[in-house]
């Protein structure tokens, strides 16, 4: 896989996980990962999820992820 690829991919796990917060409207992080482990790691899934909070788009509080965005 090019390094090209690899950012699309990371892109696109973003952009899935950013969804299904949005669709949850808050879900605790543990049962997120829970439901993802078997496809991504916890590395990758702890990465997506800073992204999305630098962005602005989610709120971690005692682990419940909130989604803030637009």
């Amino acid at each position: 896989m090019t390094q090209e690829q690899k950012i699309k991919a990371a892109v696109e796990i973003t952009k899935a996980i950013a969804v299904a917060i949005k669709d949850l409207g808050s879900v605790p992080s543990g049962h997120l990962y829970a439901r993802l482990m078997g496809n991504l790691s916890l590395e990758n899934f702890q990465g997506a999820i800073g992204t999305l909070k630098r962005l602005g788009l989610v709120e971690e509080k005692n682990h419940l992820l909130t989604y803030v965005g637009k």
